[in-house]
Protein backbone atom coordinates (compact mmCIF):
# COMPACT_ATOMS: atom_id res chain seq x y z
CA UNK A 1 0.00 0.00 0.00
CA UNK A 2 2.91 2.00 0.99
CA UNK A 3 4.52 1.37 -2.19
CA UNK A 4 0.72 2.47 -4.42
CA UNK A 5 0.91 5.49 -2.52
CA UNK A 6 4.11 6.89 -3.53
CA UNK A 7 3.67 5.56 -6.93
CA UNK A 8 0.64 7.97 -6.44
CA UNK A 9 2.73 11.31 -5.94
CA UNK A 10 5.60 10.43 -8.34
CA UNK A 11 3.03 9.98 -11.14
CA UNK A 12 1.65 13.02 -10.11
CA UNK A 13 4.73 14.96 -10.30
CA UNK A 14 4.76 15.13 -6.42
CA UNK A 15 8.13 14.34 -4.04
CA UNK A 16 6.49 12.47 -1.25
CA UNK A 17 8.76 13.51 0.69
CA UNK A 18 8.05 16.71 0.31
CA UNK A 19 4.17 15.35 1.13
CA UNK A 20 4.59 14.41 3.99
CA UNK A 21 7.60 16.01 5.37
CA UNK A 22 4.67 18.34 7.80
CA UNK A 23 2.82 15.00 9.06
CA UNK A 24 5.87 13.65 10.00
CA UNK A 25 7.52 16.72 11.72
CA UNK A 26 3.95 16.99 13.49
CA UNK A 27 4.82 13.12 14.60
CA UNK A 28 8.11 14.37 15.71
CA UNK A 29 6.23 17.13 17.97
CA UNK A 30 4.00 14.63 19.45
CA UNK A 31 6.98 12.44 20.32
CA UNK A 32 5.37 9.56 17.97
CA UNK A 33 8.64 8.96 15.75
CA UNK A 34 11.72 9.84 17.47
CA UNK A 35 15.57 9.51 15.92
CA UNK A 36 17.68 9.82 18.97
CA UNK A 37 17.02 10.57 22.93
CA UNK A 38 18.84 13.73 22.55
CA UNK A 39 18.37 16.70 19.53
CA UNK A 40 20.72 15.21 17.38
CA UNK A 41 19.14 14.22 13.69
CA UNK A 42 19.52 11.29 11.70
CA UNK A 43 20.83 12.75 8.54
CA UNK A 44 24.12 11.39 7.06
CA UNK A 45 23.51 8.55 4.07
CA UNK A 46 25.93 5.20 3.66
CA UNK A 47 27.83 7.15 0.48
CA UNK A 48 28.53 10.66 3.80
CA UNK A 49 29.46 8.20 6.38
CA UNK A 50 31.48 5.86 4.08
CA UNK A 51 33.94 8.91 3.25
CA UNK A 52 33.59 10.66 6.33
CA UNK A 53 34.98 7.62 7.96
CA UNK A 54 38.12 8.05 5.49
CA UNK A 55 38.47 11.81 5.49
CA UNK A 56 39.06 11.07 9.78
CA UNK A 57 41.44 8.50 9.37
CA UNK A 58 43.31 9.99 6.42
CA UNK A 59 44.75 13.84 6.71
CA UNK A 60 48.60 14.86 7.00
CA UNK A 61 50.17 11.93 8.55
CA UNK A 62 50.22 10.17 5.48
CA UNK A 63 51.35 12.35 3.34
CA UNK A 64 53.57 14.75 5.52
CA UNK A 65 54.76 13.28 8.60
CA UNK A 66 54.95 9.71 7.81
CA UNK A 67 58.26 10.62 7.15
CA UNK A 68 59.55 11.05 10.13
CA UNK A 69 58.88 7.60 10.70
CA UNK A 70 60.76 6.65 7.21
CA UNK A 71 63.84 8.66 7.92
CA UNK A 72 63.90 7.11 11.85
CA UNK A 73 63.36 3.73 10.87
CA UNK A 74 63.78 3.23 7.35
CA UNK A 75 61.94 1.60 4.92
CA UNK A 76 61.85 -1.93 6.91
CA UNK A 77 60.79 -0.89 10.29
CA UNK A 78 58.41 1.46 8.73
CA UNK A 79 56.06 -1.07 6.63
CA UNK A 80 56.52 -3.56 10.13
CA UNK A 81 55.38 -0.72 12.36
CA UNK A 82 52.12 0.09 10.12
CA UNK A 83 51.65 -3.51 9.52
CA UNK A 84 51.72 -4.20 13.28
CA UNK A 85 49.97 -1.21 14.80
CA UNK A 86 47.16 -1.74 11.75
CA UNK A 87 46.34 -4.91 13.18
CA UNK A 88 46.57 -4.14 16.60
CA UNK A 89 43.93 -1.56 15.73
CA UNK A 90 41.56 -3.75 13.95
CA UNK A 91 41.94 -5.37 16.85
CA UNK A 92 40.00 -2.25 18.74
CA UNK A 93 38.03 -1.77 16.05
CA UNK A 94 36.60 -5.12 16.62
CA UNK A 95 35.59 -4.14 20.08
CA UNK A 96 34.00 -1.05 19.06
CA UNK A 97 32.23 -2.15 16.22
CA UNK A 98 30.07 -4.62 18.25
CA UNK A 99 28.71 -2.20 20.96
CA UNK A 100 28.18 0.76 18.62
CA UNK A 101 26.04 -0.84 15.68
CA UNK A 102 24.06 -2.12 19.30
CA UNK A 103 24.13 1.16 20.58
CA UNK A 104 24.13 3.97 18.20
CA UNK A 105 24.18 7.10 20.72
CA UNK A 106 25.19 10.26 20.84
CA UNK A 107 28.80 10.56 22.07
CA UNK A 108 29.66 7.21 21.08
CA UNK A 109 32.01 5.43 22.97
CA UNK A 110 33.01 8.24 25.63
CA UNK A 111 29.20 7.28 27.13
CA UNK A 112 29.53 3.90 26.88
CA UNK A 113 32.63 3.84 28.83
CA UNK A 114 30.25 5.95 31.66
CA UNK A 115 27.66 3.55 30.67
CA UNK A 116 29.04 0.22 31.31
CA UNK A 117 32.84 0.53 33.13
CA UNK A 118 32.03 3.86 35.93
CA UNK A 119 30.87 7.18 35.54
CA UNK A 120 34.43 8.27 36.03
CA UNK A 121 35.55 6.58 33.24
CA UNK A 122 33.22 8.41 31.08
CA UNK A 123 34.18 11.19 32.35
CA UNK A 124 37.94 10.58 31.82
CA UNK A 125 36.95 9.17 28.39
CA UNK A 126 35.14 12.04 27.23
CA UNK A 127 37.83 14.71 27.69
CA UNK A 128 40.45 13.07 26.70
CA UNK A 129 38.97 12.78 23.36
CA UNK A 130 37.58 15.98 23.25
CA UNK A 131 41.12 17.66 23.98
CA UNK A 132 42.58 14.78 21.39
CA UNK A 133 40.30 16.03 18.76
CA UNK A 134 40.10 19.78 19.69
CA UNK A 135 44.53 20.50 19.43
CA UNK A 136 43.90 18.53 16.03
CA UNK A 137 42.38 21.45 14.68
CA UNK A 138 45.30 23.74 15.07
CA UNK A 139 47.37 21.13 14.14
CA UNK A 140 45.87 20.12 10.60
CA UNK A 141 45.40 24.30 10.22
CA UNK A 142 49.39 24.71 10.74
CA UNK A 143 50.37 22.17 8.55
CA UNK A 144 48.55 23.04 5.93
CA UNK A 145 50.62 26.78 6.06
CA UNK A 146 53.74 24.45 5.60
CA UNK A 147 51.81 23.16 2.40
CA UNK A 148 50.45 26.16 0.87
CA UNK A 149 54.28 27.16 1.09
CA UNK A 150 55.34 25.09 -1.48
CA UNK A 151 53.87 27.64 -3.90
CA UNK A 152 54.89 30.98 -2.17
CA UNK A 153 57.23 32.06 1.03
CA UNK A 154 54.98 35.11 1.42
CA UNK A 155 51.53 34.14 2.26
CA UNK A 156 50.39 35.57 4.82
CA UNK A 157 49.79 33.27 7.76
CA UNK A 158 47.64 34.92 9.96
CA UNK A 159 45.09 35.09 7.29
CA UNK A 160 45.12 31.09 6.18
CA UNK A 161 44.53 30.59 9.78
CA UNK A 162 41.91 33.20 10.08
CA UNK A 163 39.90 31.92 6.57
CA UNK A 164 40.35 27.92 7.89
CA UNK A 165 38.65 28.70 11.15
CA UNK A 166 35.81 30.57 9.13
CA UNK A 167 35.31 27.92 6.59
CA UNK A 168 35.19 25.25 9.66
CA UNK A 169 32.47 27.39 11.55
CA UNK A 170 30.62 27.45 7.67
CA UNK A 171 30.44 23.85 7.32
CA UNK A 172 29.67 22.45 10.84
CA UNK A 173 27.40 25.60 12.13
CA UNK A 174 24.67 24.18 9.44
CA UNK A 175 22.78 21.20 9.79
CA UNK A 176 25.02 17.76 9.66
CA UNK A 177 23.73 17.26 6.41
CA UNK A 178 25.93 19.91 4.84
CA UNK A 179 28.66 18.98 7.02
CA UNK A 180 28.55 15.78 5.30
CA UNK A 181 28.13 16.65 2.22
CA UNK A 182 31.03 18.71 2.18
CA UNK A 183 33.15 16.11 3.88
CA UNK A 184 32.10 13.76 1.26
CA UNK A 185 33.45 15.50 -1.24
CA UNK A 186 36.68 16.89 0.62
CA UNK A 187 37.41 13.44 1.32
CA UNK A 188 36.59 12.01 -2.05
CA UNK A 189 39.77 14.21 -2.91
CA UNK A 190 41.69 12.27 -0.42
CA UNK A 191 41.10 8.28 -2.02
CA UNK A 192 41.86 10.21 -5.29
CA UNK A 193 45.40 11.83 -4.14
CA UNK A 194 46.36 7.83 -2.07
CA UNK A 195 45.55 5.86 -5.29
CA UNK A 196 47.87 8.92 -7.45
CA UNK A 197 50.23 8.43 -5.36
CA UNK A 198 50.07 5.08 -5.31
CA UNK A 199 50.31 4.55 -9.24
CA UNK A 200 53.55 7.25 -8.68
CA UNK A 201 55.11 4.76 -6.66
CA UNK A 202 54.14 1.56 -9.16
CA UNK A 203 55.17 3.43 -12.75
CA UNK A 204 58.14 5.57 -11.65
CA UNK A 205 59.63 2.39 -9.85
CA UNK A 206 59.90 0.35 -13.39
CA UNK A 207 61.45 3.27 -15.33
CA UNK A 208 58.39 5.74 -15.80
CA UNK A 209 59.93 8.86 -14.95
CA UNK A 210 61.85 11.41 -16.67
CA UNK A 211 65.15 10.07 -15.80
CA UNK A 212 64.25 6.66 -16.91
CA UNK A 213 65.56 5.00 -13.74
CA UNK A 214 63.68 2.04 -12.84
CA UNK A 215 65.23 1.90 -9.37
CA UNK A 216 62.95 -0.74 -8.22
CA UNK A 217 63.65 -1.00 -4.19
CA UNK A 218 67.02 0.30 -4.39
CA UNK A 219 66.40 2.12 -1.31
CA UNK A 220 65.58 -1.33 0.74
CA UNK A 221 69.79 -2.16 -0.27
CA UNK A 222 71.52 1.22 -0.40
CA UNK A 223 71.12 2.55 2.62
CA UNK A 224 69.20 -0.46 3.72
CA UNK A 225 66.00 -1.28 5.15
CA UNK A 226 66.70 -0.41 8.54
CA UNK A 227 67.72 3.24 10.40
CA UNK A 228 69.82 3.44 13.30
CA UNK A 229 68.19 5.95 15.73
CA UNK A 230 69.28 7.32 18.87
CA UNK A 231 72.22 4.75 19.24
CA UNK A 232 73.98 2.43 17.02
CA UNK A 233 73.64 -1.29 15.86
CA UNK A 234 70.96 -3.68 16.95
CA UNK A 235 70.07 -1.37 19.49
CA UNK A 236 69.88 1.60 17.53
CA UNK A 237 67.55 -0.41 14.77
CA UNK A 238 65.32 -1.39 17.12
CA UNK A 239 64.75 1.94 18.56
CA UNK A 240 64.35 2.83 14.97
CA UNK A 241 61.87 0.52 14.46
CA UNK A 242 60.23 1.98 17.78
CA UNK A 243 60.12 5.61 16.27
CA UNK A 244 58.05 3.99 13.45
CA UNK A 245 55.73 2.76 16.13
CA UNK A 246 55.26 6.08 17.35
CA UNK A 247 54.90 7.52 13.47
CA UNK A 248 52.16 4.64 12.84
CA UNK A 249 50.31 5.63 16.32
CA UNK A 250 49.67 8.75 15.16
CA UNK A 251 49.03 8.09 11.77
CA UNK A 252 46.88 4.92 11.58
CA UNK A 253 43.16 5.84 13.08
CA UNK A 254 39.91 5.48 12.42
CA UNK A 255 37.00 3.64 14.78
CA UNK A 256 36.49 6.34 16.84
CA UNK A 257 35.45 8.45 14.17
CA UNK A 258 32.77 6.07 13.03
CA UNK A 259 31.78 5.84 16.65
CA UNK A 260 31.09 9.52 17.02
CA UNK A 261 29.13 9.78 13.59
CA UNK A 262 26.53 7.08 14.64
CA UNK A 263 23.92 9.08 16.10
CA UNK A 264 23.51 11.28 12.60
CA UNK A 265 24.14 8.25 10.41
CA UNK A 266 20.67 6.76 8.88
CA UNK A 267 19.69 3.26 9.30
CA UNK A 268 23.13 2.87 11.68
CA UNK A 269 22.98 -0.84 12.01
CA UNK A 270 23.02 -1.58 8.66
CA UNK A 271 25.28 1.60 7.39
CA UNK A 272 27.67 1.70 10.38
CA UNK A 273 27.95 -1.92 10.19
CA UNK A 274 28.95 -1.52 6.39
CA UNK A 275 31.45 1.16 7.51
CA UNK A 276 33.12 -0.88 10.23
CA UNK A 277 34.11 -3.88 8.06
CA UNK A 278 35.04 -1.89 5.75
CA UNK A 279 37.81 -0.56 7.95
CA UNK A 280 40.12 -3.17 7.76
CA UNK A 281 40.66 -3.59 3.90
CA UNK A 282 40.76 0.55 4.36
CA UNK A 283 44.18 -0.04 7.21
CA UNK A 284 45.63 -2.84 4.36
CA UNK A 285 45.28 0.08 1.52
CA UNK A 286 45.75 3.07 2.69
CA UNK A 287 48.04 2.63 5.79
CA UNK A 288 50.22 -0.22 5.21
CA UNK A 289 50.14 -0.28 1.27
CA UNK A 290 51.23 3.62 1.69
CA UNK A 291 54.19 2.88 4.16
CA UNK A 292 55.71 0.77 1.42
CA UNK A 293 55.19 3.21 -0.84
CA UNK A 294 57.05 5.75 1.16
CA UNK A 295 59.98 3.54 1.26
CA UNK A 296 60.14 2.51 -1.81
CA UNK A 297 60.29 6.48 -3.52
CA UNK A 298 62.79 8.19 -1.00
CA UNK A 299 65.65 6.67 0.64
CA UNK A 300 66.24 7.48 5.14
CA UNK A 301 68.56 9.20 4.26
CA UNK A 302 67.81 11.16 1.39
CA UNK A 303 69.62 14.66 2.12
CA UNK A 304 66.58 17.28 1.98
CA UNK A 305 64.03 14.76 4.51
CA UNK A 306 67.09 14.21 6.89
CA UNK A 307 67.27 18.49 6.92
CA UNK A 308 63.74 18.34 7.49
CA UNK A 309 63.43 15.56 10.36
CA UNK A 310 66.80 16.42 12.02
CA UNK A 311 68.17 19.52 10.66
CA UNK A 312 67.89 23.34 10.97
CA UNK A 313 64.29 23.34 9.42
CA UNK A 314 65.46 24.99 6.56
CA UNK A 315 63.86 22.82 4.54
CA UNK A 316 60.86 22.71 6.31
CA UNK A 317 58.99 25.30 5.64
CA UNK A 318 58.03 24.27 2.11
CA UNK A 319 55.68 21.11 1.05
CA UNK A 320 58.54 19.52 0.50
CA UNK A 321 58.19 17.57 4.01
CA UNK A 322 56.07 15.13 2.02
CA UNK A 323 58.46 11.97 1.04
CA UNK A 324 56.28 11.99 -2.37
CA UNK A 325 57.10 15.39 -3.48
CA UNK A 326 60.73 15.08 -2.46
CA UNK A 327 60.80 11.87 -4.39
CA UNK A 328 59.06 14.05 -7.55
CA UNK A 329 61.65 16.36 -7.30
CA UNK A 330 64.73 13.98 -7.23
CA UNK A 331 63.11 12.59 -10.40
CA UNK A 332 62.80 15.86 -12.28
CA UNK A 333 59.17 15.69 -12.11
CA UNK A 334 57.85 18.79 -12.66
CA UNK A 335 54.01 19.07 -12.86
CA UNK A 336 52.95 16.20 -10.77
CA UNK A 337 53.82 18.35 -7.33
CA UNK A 338 51.52 20.64 -8.15
CA UNK A 339 48.85 18.72 -8.34
CA UNK A 340 49.64 16.34 -5.40
CA UNK A 341 50.24 19.66 -3.17
CA UNK A 342 46.55 21.07 -4.27
CA UNK A 343 45.19 17.38 -3.10
CA UNK A 344 47.30 17.55 -0.34
CA UNK A 345 45.41 21.13 0.57
CA UNK A 346 42.15 19.81 0.32
CA UNK A 347 42.95 16.71 1.85
CA UNK A 348 44.24 18.24 4.98
CA UNK A 349 41.38 21.21 5.09
CA UNK A 350 39.45 18.07 5.48
CA UNK A 351 40.70 16.31 8.01
CA UNK A 352 40.05 19.72 10.21
CA UNK A 353 36.91 19.49 9.20
CA UNK A 354 36.64 16.02 10.84
CA UNK A 355 38.20 17.24 13.78
CA UNK A 356 36.04 20.09 14.45
CA UNK A 357 32.99 17.88 13.83
CA UNK A 358 33.94 14.99 16.35
CA UNK A 359 34.70 17.46 19.15
CA UNK A 360 31.86 18.92 18.64
CA UNK A 361 30.04 15.98 18.99
CA UNK A 362 32.54 14.70 21.53
CA UNK A 363 31.57 17.88 24.30
CA UNK A 364 27.61 17.53 23.44
CA UNK A 365 27.90 13.70 24.91
CA UNK A 366 29.53 14.99 27.86
CA UNK A 367 27.05 17.47 28.43
CA UNK A 368 23.96 15.12 27.71
CA UNK A 369 25.53 12.65 30.46
CA UNK A 370 25.78 15.13 33.32
CA UNK A 371 30.14 16.03 32.93
CA UNK A 372 30.11 19.06 31.26
CA UNK A 373 27.80 22.49 31.96
CA UNK A 374 24.33 21.66 31.00
CA UNK A 375 24.02 24.68 28.93
CA UNK A 376 25.95 22.84 26.27
CA UNK A 377 22.79 20.36 25.71
CA UNK A 378 21.53 23.30 23.81
CA UNK A 379 20.88 22.48 19.85
CA UNK A 380 19.65 24.23 16.74
CA UNK A 381 16.49 23.23 14.90
CA UNK A 382 18.52 21.86 12.72
CA UNK A 383 20.70 19.40 15.30
CA UNK A 384 23.57 20.90 15.89
CA UNK A 385 24.66 21.43 19.42
CA UNK A 386 25.37 25.47 19.18
CA UNK A 387 27.18 25.98 22.54
CA UNK A 388 29.55 23.11 22.13
CA UNK A 389 30.49 24.49 18.64
CA UNK A 390 31.50 27.71 19.88
CA UNK A 391 33.53 26.21 22.58
CA UNK A 392 35.27 24.11 20.02
CA UNK A 393 36.01 26.84 17.57
CA UNK A 394 38.62 28.52 20.43
CA UNK A 395 40.51 25.96 19.56
CA UNK A 396 41.72 26.73 16.43
CA UNK A 397 43.11 30.03 17.29
CA UNK A 398 46.00 28.26 18.95
CA UNK A 399 47.66 27.94 15.39
CA UNK A 400 48.19 31.27 15.46
CA UNK A 401 50.98 30.28 17.60
CA UNK A 402 52.77 29.90 14.28
CA UNK A 403 53.27 33.46 14.27
CA UNK A 404 56.21 33.29 17.31
CA UNK A 405 57.40 30.18 16.71
CA UNK A 406 57.80 28.03 13.51
CA UNK A 407 55.28 25.38 11.75
CA UNK A 408 57.45 22.54 12.37
CA UNK A 409 58.23 23.27 16.01
CA UNK A 410 53.91 23.67 16.52
CA UNK A 411 53.42 20.90 14.71
CA UNK A 412 56.04 19.00 16.84
CA UNK A 413 54.09 19.98 20.10
CA UNK A 414 50.63 19.41 18.84
CA UNK A 415 51.81 15.72 17.59
CA UNK A 416 53.33 14.89 20.96
CA UNK A 417 50.34 16.44 22.95
CA UNK A 418 47.54 14.55 20.60
CA UNK A 419 48.99 11.10 19.80
CA UNK A 420 48.71 9.62 23.37
CA UNK A 421 45.60 10.67 23.70
CA UNK A 422 44.48 8.85 20.87
CA UNK A 423 46.15 5.39 21.70
CA UNK A 424 44.50 6.03 25.64
CA UNK A 425 40.89 6.38 23.22
CA UNK A 426 41.68 2.72 22.07
CA UNK A 427 42.51 1.88 25.95
CA UNK A 428 39.41 2.83 26.75
CA UNK A 429 37.48 1.32 24.26
CA UNK A 430 39.11 -2.03 25.16
CA UNK A 431 38.62 -1.72 28.81
CA UNK A 432 34.75 -1.02 27.76
CA UNK A 433 33.88 -3.79 25.47
CA UNK A 434 35.82 -6.07 28.07
CA UNK A 435 32.94 -5.14 30.80
CA UNK A 436 30.26 -5.30 28.22
CA UNK A 437 31.44 -8.68 27.41
CA UNK A 438 31.53 -9.64 31.19
CA UNK A 439 27.97 -7.79 31.58
CA UNK A 440 26.45 -9.97 28.41
CA UNK A 441 27.70 -13.11 30.08
CA UNK A 442 26.62 -12.01 33.60
CA UNK A 443 22.95 -11.47 32.53
CA UNK A 444 22.96 -14.54 30.30
CA UNK A 445 22.87 -12.33 26.42
CA UNK A 446 23.28 -14.25 23.39
CA UNK A 447 25.65 -11.61 21.54
CA UNK A 448 24.96 -14.02 18.54
CA UNK A 449 21.97 -12.08 18.54
CA UNK A 450 23.23 -8.88 17.87
CA UNK A 451 23.50 -7.00 14.84
CA UNK A 452 27.22 -7.60 14.70
CA UNK A 453 29.03 -9.92 16.72
CA UNK A 454 32.71 -9.00 17.43
CA UNK A 455 34.71 -12.31 16.59
CA UNK A 456 37.88 -14.17 18.68
CA UNK A 457 36.19 -11.65 21.70
CA UNK A 458 37.10 -11.17 24.44
CA UNK A 459 40.67 -12.15 23.41
CA UNK A 460 40.46 -9.07 20.72
CA UNK A 461 39.64 -6.96 23.87
CA UNK A 462 42.26 -7.80 25.87
CA UNK A 463 45.26 -8.28 23.39
CA UNK A 464 44.24 -5.10 22.21
CA UNK A 465 44.60 -3.27 25.54
CA UNK A 466 47.85 -4.90 26.37
CA UNK A 467 49.35 -3.74 23.12
CA UNK A 468 47.90 0.20 23.28
CA UNK A 469 48.77 0.12 26.82
CA UNK A 470 52.53 -1.36 25.81
CA UNK A 471 52.90 1.33 22.91
CA UNK A 472 51.44 4.56 25.44
CA UNK A 473 53.81 3.57 28.02
CA UNK A 474 56.72 3.15 26.04
CA UNK A 475 56.02 6.08 23.61
CA UNK A 476 58.17 8.87 25.11
CA UNK A 477 61.26 6.46 26.36
CA UNK A 478 63.79 9.09 24.78
CA UNK A 479 62.54 11.89 26.95
CA UNK A 480 64.81 10.03 29.45
CA UNK A 481 68.10 9.13 27.47
CA UNK A 482 69.10 11.77 28.14
CA UNK A 483 66.21 13.60 30.32
CA UNK A 484 64.55 16.29 29.19
CA UNK A 485 61.92 17.73 31.35
CA UNK A 486 60.46 19.70 28.37
CA UNK A 487 59.77 16.46 26.24
CA UNK A 488 58.99 14.10 29.12
CA UNK A 489 55.93 16.63 29.68
CA UNK A 490 55.38 17.01 26.41
CA UNK A 491 55.00 13.32 25.62
CA UNK A 492 53.30 12.46 28.70
CA UNK A 493 51.23 15.05 29.71
CA UNK A 494 47.91 13.47 27.95
CA UNK A 495 48.84 10.35 30.48
CA UNK A 496 48.99 12.42 33.21
CA UNK A 497 46.05 14.39 32.66
CA UNK A 498 43.82 11.46 32.33
CA UNK A 499 44.05 9.60 35.86
CA UNK A 500 43.49 13.04 37.55
CA UNK A 501 40.29 13.27 35.56
CA UNK A 502 39.42 9.87 36.67
CA UNK A 503 39.96 9.92 40.30
CA UNK A 504 39.05 13.72 40.38
CA UNK A 505 35.60 12.73 39.14
CA UNK A 506 35.59 9.82 41.22
CA UNK A 507 36.28 11.57 44.27
CA UNK A 508 33.74 14.38 43.92
CA UNK A 509 30.79 12.12 42.23
CA UNK A 510 32.00 9.13 44.66
CA UNK A 511 31.15 6.81 41.99
CA UNK A 512 31.61 3.42 41.95
CA UNK A 513 32.45 0.81 38.88
CA UNK A 514 29.44 -0.86 37.68
CA UNK A 515 28.87 -4.49 37.89
CA UNK A 516 28.28 -6.71 35.45
CA UNK A 517 24.82 -8.04 36.01
CA UNK A 518 23.49 -4.43 36.84
CA UNK A 519 24.57 -2.71 33.38
CA UNK A 520 21.47 -1.36 31.36
CA UNK A 521 22.27 -3.52 27.90
CA UNK A 522 18.85 -2.35 26.96
CA UNK A 523 20.15 1.55 27.24
CA UNK A 524 18.69 3.40 23.80
CA UNK A 525 17.94 0.14 21.87
CA UNK A 526 14.08 0.58 21.55
CA UNK A 527 14.78 4.01 20.00
CA UNK A 528 16.69 2.74 17.66
CA UNK A 529 15.08 -0.52 17.44
CA UNK A 530 11.61 1.47 16.81
CA UNK A 531 13.73 3.77 14.20
CA UNK A 532 14.91 0.89 11.83
CA UNK A 533 11.33 -0.56 11.81
CA UNK A 534 10.18 2.73 10.24
CA UNK A 535 11.55 2.17 7.12
CA UNK A 536 9.91 0.14 4.44
CA UNK A 537 12.19 -0.16 1.33
CA UNK A 538 15.90 -1.83 1.90
CA UNK A 539 18.97 -0.33 2.75
CA UNK A 540 20.64 1.34 -0.78
CA UNK A 541 24.36 0.12 -1.04
CA UNK A 542 26.94 2.63 -1.27
CA UNK A 543 27.81 2.35 -5.11
CA UNK A 544 24.27 2.64 -5.89
CA UNK A 545 23.94 5.68 -4.04
CA UNK A 546 26.61 7.08 -6.16
CA UNK A 547 25.19 6.46 -9.00
CA UNK A 548 21.68 7.84 -7.92
CA UNK A 549 23.96 11.19 -6.76
CA UNK A 550 24.92 11.91 -10.69
CA UNK A 551 21.15 11.44 -11.55
CA UNK A 552 21.38 8.09 -13.18
CA UNK A 553 18.24 6.75 -11.19
CA UNK A 554 15.61 8.27 -8.69
CA UNK A 555 16.14 7.06 -5.41
CA UNK A 556 13.41 5.56 -3.22
CA UNK A 557 15.72 4.81 -0.22
CA UNK A 558 14.95 5.53 3.24
CA UNK A 559 11.90 5.55 2.76
CA UNK A 560 10.02 5.74 6.42
CA UNK A 561 6.30 5.19 7.74
CA UNK A 562 4.64 7.66 10.12
CA UNK A 563 2.80 6.19 13.19
CA UNK A 564 -0.64 6.08 10.63
CA UNK A 565 1.41 4.12 7.45
CA UNK A 566 2.00 6.84 5.57
CA UNK A 567 5.19 7.83 3.72
CA UNK A 568 7.47 9.95 4.95
CA UNK A 569 11.13 11.24 5.26
CA UNK A 570 12.89 13.65 7.68
CA UNK A 571 16.38 13.81 5.25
Amino acid sequence: MNDDKESKYIDQGIDPVDSHHQDHDHQIQQGLVSDNADQLQRRLGNRQIQLIAIGGSIGTALFVSIGGGLARGGPLSLFLAYTIYSGLLGLVNNCIAEMTVLHPVSGGFIRMAGKWVDDAFGFMAGWNFFFYEALLIPFEITALNLVLSFWRDDIPTAAVCAGCIVLYALLNVLAVKAYGEAEFWLSGGKVILIFMLFSFTFITMCGGNPKHDAYGFRYWRNPGPMAEYHTTGNLGRFEGFLAAVWSASFCVVGPEYISMVSAEAKRPRIYIKTAFKTIYWRFGIFFILGSLCTGIVVAYNDPTLVDIIFGSGSGGGTAAASPYVIAMSNLGVEVLPHITNALMVTSIFSAGNTYTYCATRSLYGLAIEGRAPRFLRKCTKNGVPIWCFCVVMAFPFLSFLQLSNSSNKVLTWLINLVTAGGIIDYIVMCITYICFYRACKAQGIDRNSFPYTGWFQPYCGYIGLVGMSTVVFFYGYSSFTPTSVETFFSYYTMLIVAPILFVGWKVIKRTKFVRPHEADLQWERAIVDAYEASFFSPPVGFWTEMIQLVGFKRSKQDRRTSVDGSITQRF
